[in-house]
């Protein structure tokens, strides 16, 4: 997965345990994650629980080897963006991380034209 998100221009960092994944997200905003449910130290959906929390704005795909209705289920209610199935067909991840940082880019732009018309309003609340 690794080279194939490289060589279509993305930056990879990685995290071989869930402990390593949430010492990272405390020093440096990731704007996706990739997680796996089964993880050496933990599950998955603990790790993404903590993630949905401390880094809402992240978006967060779950992928697993192990699928089931209810890990998918409680992946999605965790705050799961994306839930994908190995073997991933590498066409397919590329997709689905494309459409999610088209949506995060999207509501980004929404939050900050929301912003910027609160501040205009503001100002011009002031002068009056």
């Amino acid at each position: 997965m690794k080279n194939i998100l490289e060589q279509n221009g993305y930056e990879i960092d990685e995290a071989e345990t869930g402990e390593e994944a949430e010492q990272k997200i405390q020093t440096k905003f990731y704007n996706l994650a990739l997680l796996d449910i089964k993880l050496p130290d933990m599950d998955g959906t603990k790790l993404l629980t903590k993630l949905h929390k401390d880094t809402p704005k992240m978006m967060k795909i779950m992928v697993t080897g192990y699928p089931s209705l209810e890990n998918a289920i409680e992946a999605l209610n965790q705050g799961a963006d994306a839930y994908v199935t190995k073997p991933v067909k590498p066409a397919k991840l590329l997709e689905i991380i494309k459409e999610k940082l088209e949506e995060q880019s999207k509501a980004e732009k929404m939050t900050e034209g929301k912003v910027t018309e609160w501040i205009k309003s503001r100002a011009k609340q002031l002068e009056e």
